[in-house]
Parts: structure tokens; C-alpha cells; sequence
């Protein structure tokens, strides 16, 4: 059975850092993309991150680009998000996802709470 369990969140002080993981277990190989979505007080979940099999290849919404570094160990089977210069507004449940070639997103945790306080 294929599980992915999130870490790190935690309550922040806004301009601190936190690093979230993500361990999936129930494969030995390793996904073809993986991601981060987080879910905001009063919002839909939302895109973070992504990052593909090699980790060549990394996308970033609009309001994390320049603040957020996703990562991937693939011995480890974990991906990482490294969250500096944190805002309130980055307030939020935090969700791991990971997928195979040609498919959506369908495999998720069960997400991580991250508070930022002002």
C-alpha cells in the first residue's frame, strides 16, 4: 500500500524558515513527478511545487518562486520544501503528492500544518 507522510510544519515567526519531508513508502522506485500543494485558510488547495524523476526539472507558483526550494532524495524516497522568508499568508495545511508518467496527481498525505505568525 502506497503512503506518503508529510513532516516539518510547524509555527514559524513571518521571515523564519521551516523544511517540510516527505517520505513515501509502499514502492521501490521512484515516482515520475513529485509535489507540494498546500491548502490556505478559506481557499482552495493550491499548487506550490513540483519536481520531476531526476530532479532536473522544478516548476513554482508565482508566490513562492524566489522563497521555496523543493528537493528529492530518490534512495530515500523523499522530497523535501524548503520554505525561507516565510508570510503570514503562507499560513496553511501542506500536502505532499506524488504521480506516475501520463497520470494526475493521485497519490497525497495527509498533510502538515504550517503557522506564520506576524
Amino acid at each position: 500500500q502506497v503512503q506518503l507522510v508529510e513532516s516539518g510544519g510547524g509555527l514559524v515567526q513571518a521571515g523564519g524558515s521551516l523544511r517540510l519531508s516527505c517520505v513515501s513508502s509502499g514502492r521501490t522506485y521512484s515516482w515520475y513527478e513529485m509535489g507540494w500543494f498546500r491548502q490556505t485558510p478559506g481557499k482552495e488547495r493550491e499548487f506550490v511545487a513540483t519536481i520531476n524523476r531526476n530532479g532536473a526539472v522544478t516548476n513554482y507558483s508565482d508566490f513562492v518562486k524566489g522563497r521555496f526550494t523543493i528537493s528529492r532524495d530518490n534512495a530515500k524516497v523523499v522530497v523535501y520544501l524548503q520554505m525561507n522568508s516565510l508570510k503570514p499568508e503562507d499560513t496553511g495545511v501542506y500536502y505532499c503528492a506524488a504521480k506516475d508518467y501520463g497520470e494526475q496527481f493521485r497519490y497525497w498525505g495527509q498533510g502538515t500544518q504550517v503557522t506564520v505568525s506576524s
